[in-house]
């Protein structure tokens, strides 16, 4: 699904979204990041930041800039520690004297196959994990945040990063780079798991959203459909890797090189990261075995 061409809003500029909500983006478009980082302001008097986004001190400037008089920012959110949210989260918080929340730390959640897998010395894939973050106070998943005017229940959804929280705001809910709208979102181990990222897709289709304010790119207007994508997605993916491994054992470098015809060099690290994580994902399901231990640089082949 291609990222629609008229999301194009200028950075640094507070803009309202609907009643009580606002959006900045941060200056920080890539690749991985489309635009930029969309920073969230809730609330008509005590406001909360969700995600403050990439350290900047032009976005920092944006975001104090964006307090209206009246307003005071009482709440710092981060959805999750990757470097385009969570960097600003301290200077933020130094500079208006509010607490930072967040779920845990930058390995808070993760995985026990993760845990495995990094403890055996798996590195990230170069996706910028804010490694010195660590919030005021840690969220549980199911508590409710308040202010004046306004209510957020944290839903923890592991998949993106083990610390990955979305932000239930009635009808609408912050996923932050859990769901977009431009793009899938990327799960790359050891901070990514595939297995719980599936599960919070489940989670999330369970109950009937309005919107989706996501990390990333334009609200998604079909909720409900774009968890449906997602899922048939990866279900895809799942099915193209047995396909392959059909013809017999095969590396994670060999079945990228098969199944991802057409991903621009660039981009080529990031999708064998997301072909282990299916791969990880299927030997936990018992569909996929390895000769020696799981490891990114093994050879896999089909159980059934």
């Amino acid at each position: 699904m291609q990222a629609p061409d008229d999301f194009n809003p200028p950075a640094g500029i507070a803009e309202t979204l609907e009643p009580g909500l606002r959006r900045i983006l941060a200056p920080n478009p890539s690749p991985m990041t489309y635009r930029g980082t969309n920073t969230y302001l809730i609330g008509a008097t005590d406001v909360a930041v969700i995600d403050p986004g990439p350290a900047s001190e032009a976005h920092l400037q944006a975001i104090l800039t964006a307090l209206e008089p009246g307003q005071r920012i009482s709440h710092i959110l981060v959805s999750h520690s990757h470097l385009d949210h969570s960097p600003l989260a301290r200077p933020l918080a130094e500079a208006i004297g509010a607490p930072v929340y967040a779920f845990g730390d930058a390995i808070a959640g993760r995985s026990a196959v993760m845990t495995s897998l990094a403890d055996a010395g798996l590195a990230g894939g170069g996706e910028g994990i804010d490694i010195g973050f660590a919030p005021d106070i840690c969220l549980r998943d199911g508590e409710t945040l308040t202010g004046p005017d306004w209510q957020l229940e944290v839903i923890h959804t592991p998949g993106h990063l083990g610390n990955h929280i979305a932000l239930a705001w009635g009808d609408a809910c912050f996923t932050a780079d859990h769901v977009m709208g431009w793009a899938s979102s990327l799960v790359s181990p050891p901070d990514g798991d595939l297995t719980d990222f599936m599960g919070s897709c489940r989670r999330l289709a369970a109950r009937d959203w309005r919107v989706f304010y996501p990390g990333h790119g334009a609200p998604v207007t079909a909720p409900a459909a774009r968890l449906a994508w997602l899922t048939e997605h990866r279900t895809g993916r799942e099915a193209a890797i047995l396909a392959e491994l059909t013809a017999g054992p095969a590396s994670v470098t060999e079945l990228t090189a098969r199944i991802y015809t057409e991903t621009p060099p660039s981009l080529r690290i990031a999708a064998e990261r997301n072909v282990f994580a299916h791969l990880v994902d299927l030997a936990g399901k018992s569909r996929v075995a390895t000769d020696g231990p799981l490891s990114f640089g093994a050879r896999f082949r089909t159980l059934r």
